[in-house]
């Protein structure tokens, strides 16, 4: 019978432990519940950055088109929350941004007042190379070196990676990739975008912003960024020469679907 007894009473912990671990991370979860969640996605012309803020919104209100110049605002409530997203002008992978697209990305962060709590950073599964780090730093830098702190990376396309985790794929691409998850503290989430309406990931989205909210103490405020003095005029494209596309996924039926899912604009706000 003794001997018995520490077996039963150790199962007993294990499931007390269990539940006690729940029930401390639902009370975070409700501790870092935000009543607004403010969203910027960023990215390239087709990383699936428009889908991704698709996906969040739950309808189709941001197009898919080539040549969007304007940011686009939309809101919606998820589980609770009023979310508001703005999708920005995606910028160029082989050419000049020309100025007045930058104008426009950066008005993105002051579209949510007082400021945006994350800029979803949307990055394609597929090669990326110093050229996409390059591009992507001189685009992000328009906010100023304190964005990194309100950035998540938001990896699309991943159906493409089949059997191999995210990990490795991460690990797969190497310094350049990993640079950039450096500068957001490693805060990164995988989406998947064929799914609409009713989204079981979103919610998990938002709690992850809401608990870089809480670690990082707050919203960007775009009020800080003038106080680094970084003209739109003076960032120059490192990428210049560069004649492909660097942030392409390897399979060819990621650009087809995205192609065959652009449509009309809509009007600017």
């Amino acid at each position: 019978m003794d001997a018995g007894r520490p077996h039963q009473t150790t199962t007993g912990d294990v499931t007390g432990t269990e539940e006690e671990a729940k029930k401390k991370a639902a009370a975070a979860r409700a501790a870092n519940h935000l009543p607004e969640v403010r969203l910027v996605t960023l990215g390239w012309r087709w990383p699936g950055k428009s889908l991704t803020a698709n996906t969040i919104i739950g309808r189709e209100e941001f197009h898919l088109e080539r040549a969007a110049e304007f940011c686009v605002k939309r809101q919606t409530e998820v589980q609770g929350r009023q979310v508001i997203v703005v999708d920005t002008p995606g910028w160029f992978s082989a050419q000049d941004t020309p100025p007045s697209y930058k104008g426009e990305l950066v008005r993105g962060a002051s579209l949510s007042p007082p400021g945006p709590h994350a800029f979803l950073l949307v990055i394609p599964v597929g090669m990326f190379t110093d050229v996409d780090r390059a591009r992507l730093e001189e685009h992000v830098s328009l906010f100023g070196e304190h964005v990194w702190k309100h950035t998540i990376v938001v990896f699309t396309w991943a159906e493409l990676l089949r059997t191999i985790s995210i990990e490795r794929y991460i690990r797969r691409e190497g310094k350049d990739l990993q640079w950039v998850l450096e500068k957001c503290k490693r805060r990164y989430f995988v989406i998947n975008n064929s799914i609409f309406e009713e989204h079981p990931q979103v919610g998990q989205l938002l709690e992850k912003v809401e608990k870089m909210v809480a670690e990082e103490g707050g919203y960007y405020n775009p009020g800080e960024m003038k106080n680094e003095k970084k003209p739109v005029e003076d960032n120059q494209n490192t990428a210049r020469d560069v004649q492909q596309l660097g942030a392409r996924p390897k399979q060819s039926s990621a650009l087809s679907l995205s192609k065959a899912m652009e449509v009309d604009p809509l009007p600017s706000e």
